[in-house]
């Protein structure tokens, strides 16, 4: 919402042809930079997270192949440690907020929650370094969701006009002073974040609508498509270059792309009930995760409270637990003999080869090992071939998934950047290959097909996203005839689910108690009206207020917007003048536009003030209480609040529905609602609502007797 003062009003009123060009031209031009600035980033994480982890796995076949089996587990889990410690360090000491997926955080920023640290540079830095060394050190986390945090973080930074406190202000940048405009700026960021993990632009613009953003424009629709588009063409051109070697170990398989057009475009009846099938149990899958998910990251806050060291502790633990998993359970595959139509080379001879040779004589392989001993991506892509029609035993299968699905609830919720993403696909990927292979005597769809629709079933049960998943699968997988199916196992899956608990991200936001306001109102608001939820004393102030009231209210209560009330002399009776902001009265205050006499300040005084200072500041800038400097003499003088109220505040009856109210709050994207009396004898303003107001542990705290259900 852009808070519309006289001050604001005057401004844009003032404005020549060329700022106004100026600023539709930045916008576009911010647009390109998110989208240029997340896609480098992206091909620098994937390089260095294919060249870090392929070293690491080059090194560990190099010593098995020597049968040095006991020094290869050494230098396989040291490497692990030292790359998770230092992920772990780093979120510890420099930026705990860049821990975790990052997603809920941005979703609850474009709720219209401001935090300090969600979007600062510190997390930015600590995001892009911690993602790179907690992936490649082999924990069961993908850069999907860090991404995402990245590109907000980078819209961010653009759209404040940088930081202060690292010397980088660009004053010419500071057009984006208001809430809508930072907050369009960090969807496109969002959206180039999945376009940039995934190269799935269009499934970067439907994330952006269907999960990430709380209110959405046609206009806004335009810039996220040429933000992802931006990074698409990036990204093809960067893999051009790379695909001549010069990227190291990055070229043919660093980034997610996980080729299965040889599907033919038909299915018989037993493949549709596999389908089924695939999509109940993605359902129950994707439910029992989510409360696992809850109950371990609840407990690991009780540990990282402790302090940094313990949250090193935690993380260097859970990376041995992991290295022990993917170096000692391919010990319990059998060895089997290599294919003899094979169209690779077996056994495997690089770091991401579908053929992992481990601890089994010539001409055999380790089916475990191809799985476990590779990147993510890797497992996931062979997993997904159609090629390997006859590589994973069902028990290898088994094996796999049950560590996967498992290792990923404990891995998050430590202190690294961590995604959800691929955990999901990589277990619903293997327990989908597992339901093909029971499948296969009567199925058309062969085995890798189904791996991809068990990766859906388990998005679709765990995220409860169903169109921008549907894309992204399809972009990744190049495969636009496999439609009708994932639709159908993304439907009944999140039907499933959703019966059971919320999504992964709603619990995660409801653990960290940010007041995340839904888009649909509660059952239990139908019974109450918005006078219902009031608390608190209601602090207003008059059109023409004393200093030492204003300094009074601002050092004795924590609220954010106050009414502002016309009196007599100047009207005939009490009327709503209008709101006034917190951030905008110790700007007025730290300006010492003050007089003697109760009266209306001309606009010439106002002119001492930059409309700029009024604007939406940046995160951790702005004025202070501590910054103002108010003598005792000037405490009694009187300051003119008309200038900087916004004079057509959004008002509801008190006997409104809360229910209405609260569709009506998030649906205009509010901050401060005022609600005005049935009867003219009573003041003008009987409360005023903000979010904290419609969450639900106020709403029952108010009123204890009621069901919530």
């Amino acid at each position: 919402m852009i808070f519309e003062n006289e001050v604001f009003k005057q401004d844009w009123r003032s404005r020549k042809k060329v700022q106004i060009f100026q600023y539709l031209i930045l916008k576009w031009g911010f647009a390109l930079l998110i989208g240029l600035g997340t896609g480098i980033i992206g091909l620098f994480n994937s390089i260095s997270v294919e060249n870090i982890a392929g070293f690491k796995l080059l090194r560990t076949t190099s010593l098995i192949s020597e049968h040095r089996y006991l020094e290869a587990f050494v230098v396989y889990a040291g490497i692990n440690v030292v790359l998770a410690a230092a992920a772990g360090a780093l979120c510890a000491f420099i930026s705990p907020a860049a821990a975790g997926s990052g997603i809920p955080e941005v979703k609850a920023y474009l709720n219209g929650v401001d935090s300090h640290s969600i979007l600062a540079p510190s997390t930015l830095f600590v995001k892009i370094i911690g993602s790179i060394l907690g992936v490649s050190s082999g924990f069961v986390v993908g850069k999907e969701g860090p991404m995402v945090h990245t590109g907000a973080c980078l819209a961010s930074l653009l759209g404040q006009g940088g930081s202060r406190k690292y010397g980088l202000t660009w004053s010419w940048l500071r057009y984006f002073k208001n809430d809508r405009d930072r907050r369009d700026l960090i969807t496109c960021g969002a959206a180039a974040g999945v376009a940039a993990a995934f190269r799935a632009p269009v499934g970067g613009v439907l994330f952006a609508l269907e999960e990430a953003a709380s209110w959405w424009r046609s206009a806004l629709l335009w810039r996220t498509f040429f933000t992802t588009a931006v990074v698409a063409i990036f990204f093809r051109v960067a893999i051009q270059f790379c695909s001549t070697g010069k990227c190291g170990l990055f070229g043919e398989g660093g980034l997610i792309l996980y080729d299965v057009n040889s599907f033919t475009g038909t299915y018989s009846a037993s493949d549709l009930v596999a389908t089924i099938l695939l999509g109940i149990i993605g359902g129950l899958l994707g439910s029992l995760y989510n409360y696992l998910v809850d109950k371990v990251v609840r407990t690991y806050s009780i540990i990282n409270e402790k302090g940094a060291a313990f949250k090193i502790m935690l993380v260097v633990a859970i990376s041995l637990l992991t290295s022990c998993c993917y170096y000692f359970l391919p010990w319990i595959s059998t060895c089997a003999p290599c294919p003899t139509d094979k169209t690779e080379i077996c056994p495997s001879v690089n770091e991401s080869g579908e053929y992992k040779r481990f601890q089994c004589k010539p001409g055999y392989y380790n089916d475990l090992a191809s799985l476990f001993l590779n990147t993510n991506d890797d497992a996931i892509r062979n997993l997904y071939s159609s090629r390997l029609t006859k590589e994973f035993h069902i028990s290898s299968l088994g094996i796999y998934f049950a560590t996967i699905y498992s290792l990923g609830i404990i891995t998050y919720g430590i202190a690294i950047p961590s995604g959800l993403f691929i955990p999901v696909i990589l277990a619903g990927a293997a327990y989908g290959r597992f339901i093909g292979t029971l499948f296969k005597p009567i199925a058309t769809l062969d085995t890798g097909l189904f791996a991809l629709l068990g990766s859906a079933s388990l998005l679709g049960g765990t995220m409860r996203m169903t169109v921008s998943i549907c894309v992204i699968l399809l972009e990744l997988t190049n495969d636009l005839l496999l439609l009708p199916l994932v639709m159908v196992v993304l439907l009944i899956s999140k039907t499933v689910g959703d019966s059971f608990n919320k999504g992964v991200y709603d619990q995660i936001l409801k653990i960290k108690g940010i007041p995340y306001l839904e888009a649909h109102a509660e059952p239990y608001m139908q019974n109450l009206v918005a006078r219902d939820v009031v608390s608190g004393l209601l602090i207003t102030f008059s059109g023409i207020e004393k200093v030492g009231n204003i300094l009074h209210a601002l050092e004795n209560t924590g609220h954010n917007g106050f009414p502002v009330i016309n009196e007599p002399p100047f009207t005939d009776i009490p009327e709503l003048c209008g709101l006034v902001l917190r951030s905008h009265l110790l700007v007025l205050l730290k300006a010492k536009i003050f007089s003697k006499e109760r009266v209306l300040v001309s606009h010439d005084t106002f002119q001492r003030i930059s409309a700029l200072d009024f604007g939406k500041p940046g995160l951790g800038k702005g004025v202070k209480l501590e910054d103002l400097d108010i003598k005792e003499e000037e405490q009694d003088m009187y300051v003119d609040l008309h200038p900087i109220s916004n004079a057509s505040p959004y008002t509801v009856l008190e006997t409104m529905s809360l229910a209405k109210a609260a569709v009506l709050f998030r649906t205009l994207g509010l901050r401060h609602m005022c609600l005005v009396p049935k009867s003219q004898l009573r003041p003008p303003v009987v409360g005023i609502l903000t979010r904290h107001d419609f969450m639900r542990e106020h709403v029952l705290g108010l009123h204890s007797n009621m069901n919530p259900h």
